[in-house]
């Protein structure tokens, strides 16, 4: 007995070529509205953003570095309006310029329409040619890459742009924090270990806690990593000062009780005592000690004592002796205090009126001549 029975045939189909996508459609109808750039703006422009905000944007740096050199293929009439900057050099001849294969520049051109910055224009066979107006250089037809999207990636660029410049700068700061607080934790920790103030199981610990968070900083650690860390030092550091104030307080000397007789009324003494009321009479400067007076007096002395020499001189005159000048002068000198002032000092100090009294000789100047003029 023959037992028969429905084979199905499989569902084959047949097709090729790209896989249709709404993004993809989305792509292809803002490549038809396309305007050109705006006015002030170039294609290099956009491929400058792209590289500053790079992986925040999601390129990395095979994408980047495709995207240059497709952005070198095309020219600036392309970005005007009326013309789509499309890139119709073969996969082959792409592949061979940057040293990889075929696979994987359609790898890298899938990442770059998945960020949004490029589409395709393909022909019926998915083969990339195209020509160019000999005299206007404008393109005529072209199959292959078209960088249209790009432009429309401008203002989000420049938000996203923004955005990482932000997040650089706050993680700059956060770093330049950790550093200082971290140059305040180990010269601490080198006082405290210098100074011996405190025990060598305390330093232990202290250094204990600090190497976890001593690492080296890098450019890939996340920004709350380091705020994190940064609370991490804030709390060791106050940790140290409190066992500075903790030996401050220990080491403070004790103040000592003043205390003076409460009945001697000729003392000021630090509590209230039985001495009188003070009219500043009894502390206050002697007017005869003044500079003024003072001066005054020791040109009196200086007058009395040159006319005690010239009697001297004129009683020895009298009973026809000689007068000894040298010796009358140098009594005189140490009486005045010359001895201690220097010739030019007096010089210094001295008139133009009382100068022309000096007298003129063949010898070096002494004090005598001061005391003659």
């Amino acid at each position: 007995m023959q037992h028969t029975s429905q084979y199905n045939m499989p569902d084959i189909r047949h097709g090729g070529g790209r896989i249709s996508s709404a993004k993809l459609r989305d792509t292809i109808e803002q490549c038809e509205d396309f305007t050109g750039l705006e006015e002030g703006v170039n294609r290099y422009d956009l491929l400058l953003l792209v590289k500053r905000a790079g992986k925040h944007c999601g390129f990395s740096s095979k994408m980047i570095q495709l995207l240059d050199y497709y952005m070198a293929y095309t020219r600036d009439i392309d970005w005007e309006q009326g013309s789509r900057p499309i890139v119709y050099q073969s996969l082959s001849r792409t592949a061979l310029d940057m040293g990889v294969s075929e696979r994987q520049i359609q790898r890298l051109e899938q990442s770059l329409f998945e960020a949004g910055a490029i589409t395709w224009n393909d022909s019926g066979n998915h083969r990339r040619y195209g020509q160019r107006c000999e005299d206007s250089g404008q393109i005529l037809y072209a199959f292959g890459v078209d960088l249209t999207p790009l432009a429309y990636l401008r203002a989000e660029l420049k938000a996203k742009l923004e955005e990482k410049q932000l997040y650089d700068r706050a993680w700059m700061e956060t770093k330049r924090q950790i550093s200082y607080y971290r140059r305040q934790i180990r010269s601490m920790i080198l006082e405290l270990e210098e100074g011996a103030l405190i025990s060598d199981k305390q330093l232990a610990l202290l250094e204990a806690e600090y190497a976890p968070i001593s690492m080296q900083i890098r450019a890939h650690m996340d920004l709350s990593v380091l705020r994190s860390l940064l609370e991490s030092h804030k709390e060791l550091q106050s940790k140290i000062i409190g066992l500075f104030e903790g030996q401050v307080t220990h080491n403070e000397p004790k103040e000592t009780n003043k205390a003076s007789c409460t009945n001697d009324t000729n003392v000021t003494h630090y509590k209230y005592t039985t001495h009188k009321k003070s009219n500043k009479l009894d502390h206050s400067r002697d007017r005869a000690q003044s500079f003024q007076e003072s001066s005054s007096q020791s040109s009196e002395l200086q007058r009395d004592s040159f006319k005690q020499a010239d009697r001297s001189e004129f009683s020895k005159e009298s009973r026809g002796l000689k007068p000894a000048r040298s010796e009358t002068e140098e009594t005189l000198v140490h009486k005045t205090g010359l001895q201690h002032v220097t010739l030019k000092q007096l010089l210094n100090v001295s008139s133009s009126r009382f100068k022309e009294h000096l007298p003129i000789a063949a010898r070096p100047m002494n004090h005598g001549d001061f005391i003659e003029a």
